[in-house]
């Protein structure tokens, strides 16, 4: 007979944390990234260069999802509650990730790497990083990944074996990182897909939640039969379907947002050369003018 699914009660989810030693070692990871992150502004600003607050804000609020998922309240019920489990790898993959990826980490490394900025901009221009932010390859990963946990048995191995529960959270985290590095684009990758790509890559992503959410909301048995009900199992299927549905129009407003921007300051930029090339056109002309009225005057009338 299947146990039913705890319930999380709101103090646990608030003030609750799970501490094994994976989570103490994402924790260690975490605040590693942020201790660096943190280090390369300072640099910057020693220099003279200060770096955006709003990207340092969106970098520090990525770890803290990130940290929150892993160690928080929420991760006590990832083997237990198919909803809560949901949850948190929607906050690792769909919602740590744009934050992350919206503090450009990588652009941060290579200004303020100083001496060994040669080996942060090959790393950059890696072949490797460049094939993994290919928007296909990127968007790929990122769908097969999120299908093949949840419509496999990779989820009935995962929440038997904490090992390969971390690995699963990790490899969600950083697919999750690539994709939406791409989308936001704030970041020096080899290369930056179009707005219109990017906005594909957001809409493509609807379908394949779809399928996850209806197949797990619309299922016949539990996911897991030892662990889960079969209404837990539905209401996660309804969870993942209506917060990812959620997120996509979340990034198609930032998408837009950030699309009309960069074309009111392309339009700036246009009238500030077309003003330019008038006012150098008009002072050819006036230089030309006066050349040609003092050649034609009579010498006794410039006398």
């Amino acid at each position: 007979m299947p146990v039913r699914s705890p319930v999380p009660s709101t103090s646990v989810l608030v003030t609750g944390v799970h501490l094994d030693w994976l989570s103490l070692l994402a924790l260690a990871c975490q605040l590693a990234a942020l201790v660096a992150y943190l280090a390369g502004v300072r640099r910057l600003a020693a220099w003279g260069r200060p770096w955006p607050r709003s990207q340092t804000g969106a970098f520090i609020a990525g770890l803290f999802v990130a940290a929150y998922a892993t160690a928080g309240g929420l991760a006590r019920f990832q083997a237990d509650n198919v909803t809560a489990h949901v949850i948190q790898l929607l906050l690792l993959f769909d919602i740590a990730p744009p934050l992350l990826a919206f503090g450009a980490p990588l652009r941060l490394a290579v200004q303020a790497s100083g001496r060994r900025q040669g080996r942060v901009v090959a790393l950059a221009r890696s072949r490797v990083l460049y094939l993994l932010t290919r928007p296909l390859v990127a968007f790929g990963l990122y769908m097969a990944s999120i299908c093949g946990y949840f419509l496999t048995p990779v989820y009935g191995l995962s929440v038997r074996h904490p090992v390969l529960m971390g690995y699963v959270e990790l490899h969600l985290l950083a697919v999750g990182v690539l994709m939406w590095a791409v989308v936001v684009a704030r970041d020096s990758l080899p290369g930056q897909a179009s707005y219109a790509l990017r906005f594909g890559m957001v809409l493509a992503g609807v379908p394949f939640f779809a399928l996850v959410g209806l197949t797990l909301g619309s299922a016949g048995r539990p996911l897991d039969a030892a662990l889960d009900t079969l209404g837990d199992t539905r209401s996660g299927g309804d969870a993942l379907w209506a917060l990812a549905e959620l997120f996509v129009v979340v990034m198609l407003g930032y998408l837009f947002v950030d699309w009309a921007r960069e074309e009111e300051k392309r339009a700036v930029r246009a009238d500030r050369q077309l003003d330019a090339a008038l006012a150098a056109a008009r002072a050819a002309s006036g230089a030309s003018l006066a050349d040609g009225g003092d050649e034609g005057t009579p010498p006794f009338a410039r006398d």
